[in-house]
């Protein structure tokens, strides 16, 4: 009989699942992460997968993770968690560094068998060698008790065994005080066509619920405040799908049906399958057979007048650089998402990195200018896919939109706009039969060509990877004209920089330490810079968005501070690129190439041993 407990309150929570890759982590943690949204918390989740596609079962690098980080205010994953679910013991051994001192450790007994615990390699049982004294360690049967009742239930013996997950989870909601009518109703979304399972799988969870509740060792359980949000509708959303809602969104407000020429390929698939299921929006989407043939039917969806995207990641980045440099000179607007991961060749294709950006800075032959932005968190993937769009055709010019794979396969709270609030976007579209129109005249200020739809009387011009002359667009080879050419193309990518929004700066806008950081670093340093600052320490931040150009005020934002620490997820690229764009200041830097997001508390370190 279950007695009254005592409830916790808490600002916010991490919690994190890991299993083997067959262990159902993924959507334990998605149907978590979506229930606390919908109980009002604030939300950031980390897929976490092995790189191996078949890892052999119970091993290391196998073990495959979600952590969500739910409450008042959550801009990022959260360092360490206060709960670790953790299916087996490889899982436990990958992942209890990641595990606060006295933190809940919910682990499954059953899995603690000899084999399990060599192939985990550990040499002695952590349930019972105390190692794990330090923590909360609750350790139920949970494979046996929900092989019992999904049984009864008329499941066979292994997929019986498949709804340990399940169990866990319910135990899970009774410990942060959720009702598990929100999950029943997203597990009969999920399997509407196997209503069979959902009831099983509904009936193991409330199981696992009813355990907790009874169960003594639990004295106490959980209230995570819930955060105020103004009015809207809301989705706990990707920063994959929020790129293709964006993308979708540019294409309404610049009258341009959307194309998406890609090549599927970790972490950016799910843009390509997300963009598929809009077809009723006029979307339309090839599969291509590889990278080159993605960019360049891309580059033709935009010679016919399209939006005209590709995703990719990586390898698949280097594969389209040629092709990238045909849009340069024919200058055809394209929007190239790249979702980054950790390299060089294919590298780690699970994991997160800021890896590419001298690849969308530098990697093309010749003078290639192209415009390049990126995205800071989930959310912001679906304003800087709309603002990458409407760049690259405001522009004729191709845009790289800079992602990686920790904010596009990691999720958070997104208030959904309305497309009509959002700014215009004006394609400069030639007129049929304009008698003053030439290929390559251009606006006097912004240097930018008009974009002539084929089909329009009066608009044929030659197209081509060779150089053009300056108006008339026939192949050229004068050194002069080459010489101009090459110059309107880097000026008018250049003249953006007073367009752009004007650089930020959070806290003083002078002062001694200013942190740089850009893309999906933000919320780690800007929690780190916040958290010195409330204990008296004089840091600013300032985050970039916009990397090529930069806008016009950076040079003034930067030589105010003695000290400029720029701390990114690779060996140095932005500040290299800083370095050889402000030769005249000095720059540290703090970098971190393990595949893995900071932490707040080793950015703080960093800050801290500035010199």
């Amino acid at each position: 009989m279950s007695t009254k407990k005592q409830i916790i309150e808490r600002e916010s929570v991490v919690v994190k699942f890991v299993g083997d890759s067959g262990d159902g982590m993924q959507l334990s943690g998605t149907l978590f992460s979506d229930t606390a949204a919908l109980a009002g918390n604030d939300i950031a989740t980390f897929p976490d997968f092995p790189a191996e596609i078949r890892a052999p079962h119970n091993t290391v690098a196998g073990v495959s993770g979600y952590q969500v980080h739910i409450g008042k205010e959550t801009r990022i994953i959260g360092d360490k968690c206060d709960v670790l679910v953790a299916m087996n013991p490889a899982s436990l051994k990958a992942n209890l560094k990641w595990v606060k001192m006295g933190g809940t450790i919910l682990t499954d007994v059953d899995a603690y068998d000899a084999i399990a615990l060599e192939k985990a390699g550990y040499t002695t049982n952590p349930l019972e060698d105390g190692s794990l004294s330090s923590y909360f360690v609750v350790s139920p049967n949970i494979t046996t008790m929900a092989k019992e009742t999904a049984m009864q239930l008329g499941m066979d013996m292994k997929d019986a065994a498949r709804t340990k997950n399940m169990f866990c989870l319910g135990m899970i909601y009774y410990i942060f005080s959720f009702d598990l009518g929100t999950p029943f109703k997203l597990l009969d979304k999920r399997f509407k066509t196997k209503k069979e399972v959902a009831e099983i799988n509904k009936k193991v969870m409330e199981k696992g619920f009813n355990f907790a509740e009874t169960l003594e060792v639990f004295e106490s359980i959980y209230h995570v405040t819930t955060v105020e949000l103004p009015k809207g509708r809301y989705r706990n959303i990707t920063g994959n799908i929020a790129t293709a809602w964006g993308l979708l969104a540019a294409a309404e407000r610049s009258g341009r049906k959307l194309f998406l020429g890609s090549y599927p390929i970790t972490p950016a698939t799910d843009i390509l399958i997300e963009l598929a299921k809009h077809k009723s929006l006029g979307a339309k989407v090839f599969q291509a057979e590889d990278e080159i043939a993605g960019i360049c039917s891309t580059i033709g969806a935009s010679f016919a007048g399209a939006l005209a995207c590709t995703s990719t990641s990586g390898p698949g980045l280097s594969l389209k650089t040629e092709a990238l440099g045909l849009a340069v000179i024919t200058e055809l607007p394209i929007v190239v998402v790249d979702v980054q991961r950790g390299g060089p060749s294919t590298g780690l294709p699970t994991k997160s990195e800021q890896s590419d950006l001298n690849m969308a800075l530098f990697g093309r032959n010749g003078e290639a200018p192209c415009i390049v932005v990126a995205a800071s968190s989930p959310s912001d993937c679906f304003y800087q896919a709309f603002n990458a769009a409407k760049l690259a055709m405001e522009t004729m010019t191709p845009c790289i939109l800079l992602t990686d794979g920790y904010i596009g396969q990691g999720s958070e709270l997104f208030r959904i706009p309305k497309v009509a609030d959002l700014p215009e976007i004006h394609p400069p579209l030639a007129k049929p039969n304009d008698p003053d129109y030439k290929p390559y005249r251009r606006n006097p200020e912004t240097l930018v060509r008009q974009w002539a739809i084929p089909g329009t009387e009066g608009l044929r011009h030659r197209i081509g990877g060779l150089e053009k002359s300056d108006l008339d667009g026939s192949v050229s080879t004068d050194p002069l004209n080459h010489a101009k050419m090459v110059n309107n193309r880097r000026d008018k990518v250049q003249r953006l920089a007073t367009r752009v929004p004007q650089q930020e700066v959070f806290g003083e806008e002078s002062g001694e330490i200013l942190v740089v950081s850009w893309g999906g670093t933000k919320g780690q340093v800007q929690t780190a810079v916040k958290e010195m600052r409330e204990k008296g320490q004089k840091i600013s931040h300032t985050h970039f968005t916009n990397i090529m150009p930069m806008p016009s005020n950076t040079e003034e934002v930067l030589k105010k501070f003695k000290k400029i620490l720029v701390c990114e997820l690779n060996t140095g690229q932005f500040v290299n690129y800083l370095r050889m764009t402000y030769p005249h200041l000095q720059f540290q830097q703090y970098n971190k190439v393990q595949g893995l997001p900071f932490t707040v508390e080793e950015l703080k370190q960093a800050i801290h041993n500035i010199q």
